[in-house]
Order: C-alpha cells, then structure tokens, then sequence
C-alpha cells in the first residue's frame, strides 16, 4: 500500500484558489477513480473535484471553509500497487557523496550578483510576513496598493488572511475616500452615512456568490465609465420564423428554440462587422480578440447571476448555438457547470426582457468592454412605409440597450454596432435554415 496526494486541480485562466464547500467522502471511506470527493468554489463558480485514483481516504487536509491553492494537496489516499510513482517515493535515498556530486559548480560572479539581487529586493518589500495568496497579490499590484496599504486591511480568510473579497472592498471603499494630500483645506472626506436598523428590519448576510457579485459590480462601475445607448427594433420577422420552426425543430433535435440563438447570431455578425467592440483594456493597451465567445447572462433559482460562456460562436450555426444555449442553461440552474464553462467571454448579453422589463441599463463584465441587454417583445401600433404610403400595422417591437466602457469605445461606435445588430434582426430572412 503507498500513499497518494489529493492535489487541488487547475480550475482555469487567472483561478488561483478555491474554498472547500463541503467533502461527499469521510476519512476512512473508500473511493473509486473518478468519484466525485470534494465540492469547492471559486470566484468564478461551484465545481467538484474528482479522483483520479481509486483509495481510501485516510487525512482530509483542507476543512469545510478553507482555502486551497492551486496544485495544494487537500486530501491523502491510501492506495494499492507498485507504479512507477510509488517506486520513485519509496527507492533508497540517495548517498551525501552521490548528492554532491551532482551539484552544479556556481561561478562566484554569479553567486555575488544573485546576493546582490536578493538584498534589493528584501529591502523593496521589507520585513513584512503577511501571506497573500497570488490572486490578491494580482489585484494589489493592478490597483496599485502598497504594502502599508495591505498592513491596514483586516483579512476574512483563514488565520485573518486577506481574501479577494476583502481587498475588492478595500479598493471600492479607497475610490470614495478623499486622501488629505489630495483634498483642499475646505473640502471634507466622504464618509458613508450609517445604515439604521430599526425594530422589525430583518438583517439578511450576503451568501458568498451574492458578494462576489457585488464585488465584481463595484469595480466594474470604477473601472469602466459607462454609456448606454438605446435603440427599438421591429422583431416581426423574427418572431414570425421562430413560430414557424419551434415544432419542428424541437421534434427533430429535442431542443426548444428560443430567441437567444438569434440574437447571439445577430451580435456575432456586428462583431465581425466591428470588432473593436470584441477587446479588452490592459492598462494603456487594448487587447483585440481573436476569439468570439458571448457570456449569457443567467438568473440563478436562488436568486443569483452567473454568466456561461458560448465559446467560437461565431463557428456555430443557428441549430449549433441553440444546443449550446440550451445545455449551459440547464447546468448553470442545476450547478452542473465546470469552471471553464464561465471563462473566456469577449462580449456578453443579458435577456432582461425575460423578466417581463422593457430595458435595462446593463453593467459590463470586466474585462469586456461591452454588453447588450434585450427587453420585452410587445406588440404595438408601428408606422410603416410601403409603395402605396405609410400605414399602421401591429408589430413586434423589442428594445435594446449597449453599454460600452467610454475609454476605448466612443459613441460612435457604440451606436453604430447597436444599429447593426438592429438591422440584422429587423430584416431577418424568413427563409434562413435551422
């Protein structure tokens, strides 16, 4: 029997870390090669990590609420056979002479300039023992927070470490914060008013994703200056195809056909026809992507958003784009998704007219630089032009909202992608396949 290291796998680009929610196994249970073991959460979303290897849990190292890094090992198995790893765990240890000689000769030269090195940079972050996890460390050095700054922040996290969450704040809470160097002699410091509780007020603790929410929020709003265009769209044609091919497309495929695959089809074509709108800032330089993948804004049943990423869209056909629709729908309400499924969007949309609203003014997903909100699709008395004149007819109007981060997107190009995927929609061939 050798023992074997659970380690915390890769959950993805810029995921460094994971809560422990809760472990389906206790030490001393067994467990089968791919098993679900433990279930964990990134700021990103709710996963299970399997094992790779069949065991029996003998030491969980990481508890309900913990942090892990990843690649940390969470749990130890014991398991059976000899391979090649167990081999290599358990050989002799090698002899003093046989190490040393192994040892690669250090010119001194080298030695002195790597001291020199060393002492520079203990004395650039000083003599601080504070633990910061990489992805904290990412956002201190992006929002440009120093080390006296970080001694400040009181931690959440385990044994006080400083969480996402707690320095997301601290950078919100800075914004609103007039320094004394900065501020006029006259001019007093913004200090949030406090919030009363009076007899009867139920206080309500945010729940974790309704806080990574409200994080992702805030920086948005000081990240990007927003602006948000409008523009109503006659749908007709649109609700009219859709009607026509419901049935037959959900006997055929088991799929029901909703209107987000046409107008994910809609967006992607003004992509193509714009795609300074598909980038992102990284500080003075814009980052034009390659890929087109559109985040799907989601009501969770508990109340909650996630975003699931259609990924190459633009490499999907309408029938394509309702399966994908469709299948990261049902897992992102069942919590089923992975967390790859919510990464990697360039260009999001939210379906606000799900909920019965006509528009909504939507808040961009950093790092995008763009989101379209959908409204309501109501029939109205519309004016329309024909070569015996202009007559009322009933139509089926729709409004649309663009918000777009003012720093690389300009009106003029917030507006005319907005009026392309307008005039995608109202003209929208009734004879296109599916």
């Amino acid at each position: 029997m050798a023992e074997y290291k659970l380690l915390l796998p890769s959950m993805g680009e810029g995921v460094m870390e994971a809560t422990i929610i809760s472990w389906m196994f206790n030490e001393g249970d067994t467990v089968n090669e791919d098993d679900s073991v433990v279930e964990i959460a990134t700021d990103k979303v709710d996963s299970d990590v399997p094992t790779p290897v069949s065991g029996k849990i003998i030491k969980i190292l990481k508890q309900k609420d913990e942090i892990a890094k990843i690649g940390e090992p969470i749990a130890i198995l014991e398991v059976a056979g000899a391979g090649e790893l167990i081999a290599e765990q358990t050989q002799e240890p090698k002899s003093a002479e046989e190490v040393k000689t192994q040892i690669p000769t250090i010119e001194p030269e080298v030695v002195k300039g790597l001291e020199e090195a060393m002492a520079n940079l203990t004395s650039s972050i000083g003599e601080s023992d504070l633990y910061l996890s990489p992805l904290v460390k990412s956002i201190a050095q992006q929002e440009k927070i120093s080390e006296s700054e970080l001694q400040t922040i009181k931690g959440s996290g385990l044994e006080g470490r400083i969480t996402k969450e707690d320095i997301l704040s601290f950078v919100a809470n800075r914004t609103a914060a007039v320094t004394p160097q900065a501020a006029a002699p006259s001019t007093p410091a913004v200090v949030s008013a406090p919030v009363k509780v009076a007899a009867g007020d139920e206080i309500i603790q945010m729940d974790r994703v309704r806080k990574i929410i409200a994080d992702a929020m805030v920086k948005s709003k000081h990240t990007a200056p927003h602006v948000t265009s409008f523009i109503e769209t006659d749908v007709t044609n649109v609700v009219k195809w859709r009607m026509k091919h419901k049935d037959l497309f959900e006997k055929r495929e088991g799929e029901k056909l909703t209107y987000m695959p046409i107008f994910v089809k809609a967006i992607v074509k003004a992509i193509q026809d714009f795609p300074m709108i598909n980038v992102s800032v990284d500080g003075d330089k814009i980052i034009k992507k390659k890929n087109i993948n559109i985040g799907m804004a989601t009501a969770l049943p508990d109340g909650n958003l996630i975003v699931p990423v259609i990924k190459n869209a633009d490499q999907l056909s309408l029938s394509g784009l309702a399966k994908a629709i469709n299948d990261l729908a049902f897992r992102a309400r069942n919590k089923k998704l992975k967390p790859e499924d919510t990464q990697g969007a360039t260009y999001t949309i939210s379906n606000v007219g799900g909920f019965g609203n006509l528009m909504g003014t939507p808040i961009i997903p950093q790092p995008q630089v763009a989101i379209l909100a959908v409204g309501a699709i109501v029939k109205k008395p519309a004016v329309l032009e024909t070569k015996d004149g202009d007559v009322i007819a009933i139509r089926n109007l729709m409004f649309m909202s663009h918000s777009y981060d003012h720093r690389v997107v300009d009106g003029s190009l917030g507006g005319m992608f907005l009026k392309h995927v307008h005039d995608y929609l109202q003209n929208w061939d009734l004879d296109t396949e599916i």
